[in-house]
């Protein structure tokens, strides 16, 4: 796995926290990968097509 930095407003580490202490996610990284994997997931298809489409 590659870490990487990112920099969020506030308000958001403000909301990760609270899902992190209600029990939703272990922690603030497991978190912020469940959202980065629901992004990819949402959005592969369109992004392969668009690929497809450009490499035609």
């Amino acid at each position: 796995m590659e870490r990487i930095t990112i920099r969020l407003p506030e308000q958001q580490i403000k909301m990760i926290d609270l899902m992190v202490d209600a029990g939703e996610f272990p922690s603030k990284s497991e978190a912020i990968r469940a959202a980065v994997r629901n992004l990819v997931d949402d959005r592969s298809d369109k992004l392969l097509d668009i690929i497809e489409k450009i490499s035609a």
